[in-house]
């Protein structure tokens, strides 16, 4: 059975954006809803014979599909052939740029079914057309630059007040139903800090970040994983290598980040997003060298130090992200035992750093609002990554077929950083690219005072190590 489909829109992009972000054809995962995931084979920069895998979803289930870029013709023309056990498909896709940054789009679809049974080829037609409207339509929304900043709707706002079914949004379900998946709007020139790149949502981060044509500046612990990092993201965007600047520093002492962050100050004068990814879950309590509990040491005490000492590189415009975690939902702040010194339990330390670190990324969105630097934290979901799986084996086994992957994790935290229309939105919570709120369980809140309690503590925590540098007030 033979099939061609055939849909045409227009989008208020230029054709080079248009050709840019469908040349590497894995971003159809993000706007074609038939394809659940989507993976370039291919190291490097995208080129003729280029081979993508795609994982269909077909009534519920994962049917692989590999494609193969057969034809190039630079901002005009792309055509791929794929090819599985029952289909076989000739995608072509048009480009014609009209008057004021107008591009038109066909996307032509020539599908032939093998082995399909007679009965069926009739009531398939619709099936096959409808998926069509949807994937274009889809593009549309990728590609199209929204006027503003969402709003929350008021479906997240009811799960948000009911918890339970929001709670079940933090698993890929809720990614998958977003309206909105798209990573169109490309970085060039800008420069992204983000701790923590070597595994996991870090690592997925970088890797987009770099096919949206960011300058990268990764910092983590280790030489080797960081070298490794650094192919992996190359190998996914084919971006260049000098793209990409590694900085070895061990994040859990506060001496480390303070020398870490006086080389990047050096070595990077401007910097437009900040990326406090890097974080730790130990099952017992440890005390880092300088007599700091590890659990707030890495998830709160650093990033506010980092965030802190690149001050002087932020300016009007810059952006800075902390990921936080769904689990700080359950967790307050004790301020009488905030090093988790009288019973030790390691989520718990994790929740209340996290929460600690959302509560800061507040106020210090409101004191450098006046800057122009937009403050944001944002939590992942539960996405199945490294140090998930070491830490939390029991919860990581039982949710394993509903975690998020690495990707969409990971996809909140590159929206808050490339979308024009979030400039100026600071001091908010997001989650799938929506704000939601801090506080959903009674007694979790921190008050006024208490916060700014917190906020003392922190700094003085941090007096000894803020001497270098510049500074920057308000």
């Amino acid at each position: 059975m033979k099939v061609t489909l055939k849909e045409t829109i227009r989008v208020r992009r230029t054709v080079a954006d248009c050709f840019r972000y469908l040349k590497d054809f894995s971003t159809i995962e993000q706007w074609d809803p038939g394809v659940y995931r989507a993976e370039k084979l291919t190291p490097g920069a995208v080129a003729v014979g280029a081979e993508f895998l795609l994982q269909l979803n077909i009534s519920g289930k994962r049917v692989p599909m590999t494609y193969q870029l057969t034809a190039c013709e630079d901002n005009a023309r792309l055509v791929l052939e794929g090819v599985n056990e029952t289909l076989h498909a000739l995608d072509t896709l048009t480009f014609t740029a009209l008057e004021d940054e107008l591009t038109e789009i066909t996307y032509e679809a020539q599908l032939t079914l093998k082995s399909l049974p007679q009965f069926l080829r009739v009531p398939m037609m619709p099936a096959l057309n409808r998926l069509g409207k949807k994937a274009v339509t889809g593009l549309q929304t990728a590609l199209e630059r929204p006027a503003g900043a969402p709003k929350t709707r008021w479906k997240s706002a009811l799960k948000d007040k009911l918890i339970l079914p929001a709670a079940l949004d933090f698993t890929e379900r809720g990614y998958l139903r977003q309206a909105d998946k798209g990573l169109s709007q490309f970085m060039d020139g800008k420069t992204v800090v983000l701790t923590g790149p070597t595994s996991g949502l870090g690592l997925a981060a970088a890797c987009e970040f770099s096919r949206l044509g960011a300058n990268l500046v990764l910092i983590g612990r280790d030489r080797q994983r960081l070298q490794a990092a650094r192919d992996t993201v190359l190998d996914f965007s084919g971006a260049d290598a000098a793209t990409i600047d590694l900085f070895e520093a061990e994040l859990s002492l506060l001496s480390e980040v303070s020398r870490v962050a006086d080389e990047v100050l050096a070595a990077d004068p401007a910097i437009d997003v900040l990326v406090n990814n890097a974080g730790v879950l130990p099952l017992q309590r440890e005390v880092t060298a300088e007599g700091h509990e590890l659990t707030l040491a890495v998830n709160c005490l650093a990033p506010v130090l980092l965030m802190r000492r690149l001050l002087p590189a932020l300016s009007a415009g810059s952006r800075v992200i902390n990921v936080a975690s769904g689990g700080m939902y359950l967790s307050g702040v004790n301020l009488a035992d905030i090093e988790s010194e009288h019973g030790f339990d390691g989520a718990k330390a994790y929740a209340q750093a996290k929460r600690a670190l959302v509560t800061l990324t507040e106020m210090y969105a409101s004191e450098w609002r006046p800057l122009g630097i937009d403050c944001n934290s944002m939590h992942p979901g539960w996405a199945s990554t490294p140090g998930v799986a070491k830490s939390l084996r029991a919860f990581n086994k039982a949710l394993a077929s509903r975690l998020r992957d690495a990707r969409m994790g990971a996809d909140t935290v590159v929206w808050l950083a490339a979308s024009e229309e979030l400039q100026g939105q600071t001091g908010a919570f997001w989650f799938d690219r929506e704000r939601h709120p801090v506080n959903v369980l009674p007694g979790k809140a921190l008050s006024p005072n208490r916060a700014q309690a917190l906020k003392v503590w922190v700094e003085n925590a941090l007096a000894g190590f803020m001497n270098s540098g510049k500074t920057k007030a308000a």
